[in-house]
């Protein structure tokens, strides 16, 4: 099966399967989005939504935020990964978007990681969810099931190779679909240590099944 079949494949599977699809972190405006993606790094969307309600309810946005110490955050999400800094980055991200952006959170790739802690996959979280952009975030779903299922090339072994690849195969207007359909087909399918073949729509043709 050649790599573009491999795309249509999924996209049209997904596609009926899954037509309305968002990320599962839950926010109320563009800034509580960014928030919550910064705060997901290296931790699940379950443990975020359990500290956002509180972080909101106290910091519902950027103005309000910058006026914290990076200790009165630490507070509200200790039970996250690496509280301290991203306790750190949220008041200084929040203090610029103030300074910079009049509040706002910018829509560009290149204002977006000015901010502190917001690297190119949150970015492109904001970009498809907040502004509804032609966007692939690759975190550790993407990247994996991505080379599973042969959707890019052994020389993609950085997040952002495999992010052009993907943008290159995938039309623009299915690209922010199409990254929930690759993460959560990562997340509760194609895991990484124990990856569940039987469930897999896709094990006729995925040519890492004999190697997972």
């Amino acid at each position: 099966m050649t790599r573009a079949e491999r795309y249509k494949r999924l996209l049209d599977y997904y596609s009926e399967k899954m037509p309305h699809v968002s990320t599962e972190l839950e926010f109320g405006s563009v800034f509580q989005l960014l928030v919550a993606t910064v705060l997901s790094a290296q931790c699940t969307d379950k443990r975020i939504n359990l500290v956002t309600p509180d972080l909101f309810k106290r910091y519902p946005d950027a103005e309000s935020m910058a006026k914290a110490e990076p200790e009165d955050v630490l507070e509200l999400i200790k039970s996250v990964s690496y509280p301290n800094s991203k306790a750190q980055h949220l008041v200084d991200l929040s203090r610029m978007l103030v300074s910079d952006f009049d509040g706002a959170v910018p829509s560009e790739m290149s204002q977006l990681v000015k901010l502190p802690g917001v690297g190119r996959k949150t970015a492109n979280v904001v970009q498809a969810v907040g502004f509804g952009r032609s966007a692939i975030a690759v975190d550790t779903h993407v990247f994996r099931v991505s080379h599973r299922l042969g959707l890019v090339p052994l020389t993609a072994n950085t997040p952002l190779k495999v992010e052009l690849t993907l943008k290159k195969n995938i039309p623009a207007e299915r690209q922010a679909d199409a990254h929930h359909w690759i993460l959560l087909h990562g997340r509760y399918i194609c895991q990484s240590r124990k990856p569940k073949c039987g469930n897999c729509p896709f094990v006729s043709f995925c040519p890492s099944r004999v190697k997972v």
